[in-house]
């Protein structure tokens, strides 16, 4: 029996929803959704150009025109599907008890969304009206002039301190285990009490000062030990570093998530773990979404495009000096990483630049994944084709996006949507190797 019409809330969208997520106006089960106006003014100067945000603009455009067909867009139109609300564009020219420009002292676009979701509220009195918004800011505001404000929830993880860590220590195993495992290389989970061990687990087997670090093994059922292992003269220093380069270097897991603060390694075992594979792939790719400072666009910074965007991929160039600092320098590793970047197997590039390439037989690393939307991480795998490995690495405690936090960006979303799949591994790693006073500042500071 369908819900009464008191009874169904009417949700208004914010720009940033729309940018975050262009398909949040089905989301929303069966209540009802308002557009106002100056949303679909502010998504018609982002629907030009390459970036996320101005895919999510064009998509969300070419979606309300489809749904409104030959009906105009202020009166009340099915949203697809038998259990959806309606939708409506809502003008923000209406009178209203309270004018938020004149309250907030300014004329600006966030004012007029907020003038809109008051004049709802007087327009529909029995039914609750509920702005959605990822901008905090005016989500405070909202709450100050009595309006009902929530952030977007789908796509948000719910407990950060909770998330998913991919590997676990476990004490008291019997000395014997640990023997048999050093002897034979595997055992059943069962033999340790891990009979329910997520598929490409890792774990630390103690007892006292003995212990083994094995990997749950979906192709075999067992548990296997590992030993470390160096990748392109980098050798991992923890037990973690072990069971990353463990999760990059496995050509049975296709998608690997590496989340850790500065400093514990996560962008350099991938790139060692890339160029250690090298012969497995057409080309390797490392690229990270470009986030200006103070949110300001690249076109103020002085020089052409390649010097614009050379300051947002100097970070991933000194990883890769770093590994070629672990040869001689005219030694062949050294030449050949060289040789790489200049037939471009190896590409460093904004990751704006790799849409519309084939991403088959492709070794793929995405840095600083914590600044990518839900939406955005599901297109870039979805993109993957044959012979792909692809590698998420980021802090999701260092998010340098408006509208992303901990609990709704990409990488956060991802650990926790993939964990124990046969396909993926995640590793978080905690413990700083970069140097002793990195790790003070991350402890302290």
């Amino acid at each position: 029996m369908a819900k009464k019409t008191e009874e169904r809330k009417i949700f208004v969208l914010d720009t940033s929803v729309i940018i975050y997520d262009h398909s949040a106006i089905t989301q929303f089960d069966e209540h009802d959704v308002a557009i106002p106006i100056t949303v679909l003014e502010e998504l018609d100067n982002f629907k030009k150009g390459n970036d996320s945000k101005n895919f999510a603009a064009r998509e969300f455009i070419r979606e309300l025109d489809v749904l409104a067909g030959s009906k105009t867009l202020q009166q009340w139109i099915p949203i697809n599907g038998s259990k959806k609300g309606s939708f409506k564009v809502v003008m923000t020219g209406g009178k209203t008890d309270v004018d938020a420009n004149k309250v907030f002292g300014e004329h600006k676009a966030d004012h007029k969304i907020l003038n809109a979701a008051l004049a709802l509220q007087l327009e529909f009195p029995a039914r609750k009206v509920i702005l959605v918004s990822k901008d905090i800011n005016l989500r405070l505001k909202a709450k100050a002039l009595n309006i009902n404000a929530e952030d977007y929830e789908t796509g948000k993880i719910k407990d950060v301190s909770s998330m998913y860590k991919g590997e676990t220590t476990v004490e008291g195993i019997e000395s014997s285990v640990i023997n048999d495992l050093y002897q034979d290389g595997t055992c059943q989970p069962s033999t340790v009490g891990l009979e329910n061990a997520p598929h490409n687990h890792y774990y630390i087997l103690k007892n006292g000062k003995k212990s083994a670090l094995v990997h749950n093994n979906p192709e075999t059922g067992l548990l296997h030990r590992i030993e470390k292992t160096t990748a392109y003269g980098i050798r991992p220093l923890n037990a973690e570093q072990v069971f990353a380069l463990h999760a990059i270097l496995d050509p049975n897991i296709k998608l690997v998530t590496l989340q850790g603060v500065a400093g514990t390694g996560k962008t350099l075992l991938a790139l060692a773990g890339a160029m250690e594979q090298k012969r497995d792939y057409r080309q390797i790719y490392l690229a990270r979404p470009i986030v200006p400072l103070s949110n300001r666009d690249i076109g103020f910074l002085p020089g052409d495009i390649k010097s614009k965007i050379n300051p947002y991929m100097e970070p991933l160039w000194d990883n890769l000096k770093f590994i070629q600092s672990q040869f001689p320098e005219k030694g062949k590793e050294a030449k050949q990483i060289q040789m790489m970047v200049e037939q471009e197997k190896l590409m460093i590039t904004p990751l704006a630049y790799i849409r519309g390439r084939s991403l088959s037989n492709i070794f793929f690393i995405i840095d600083e994944a914590q600044n990518l939307t839900p939406h955005e991480v599901k297109t870039i795998i979805t993109r993957a084709g044959e012979n792909t490995k692809i590698i998420f690495t980021g802090d999701i405690f260092q998010i340098d996006t408006p509208y992303l936090d901990t609990q709704s960006n990409g990488l956060s979303y991802l650990i926790e949507k993939v964990k124990g799949n046969s396909l993926c591994a995640h590793v978080t790693l905690e413990k700083g190797e970069r140097s002793e006073l990195a790790n003070l500042a991350n402890e302290l500071l």
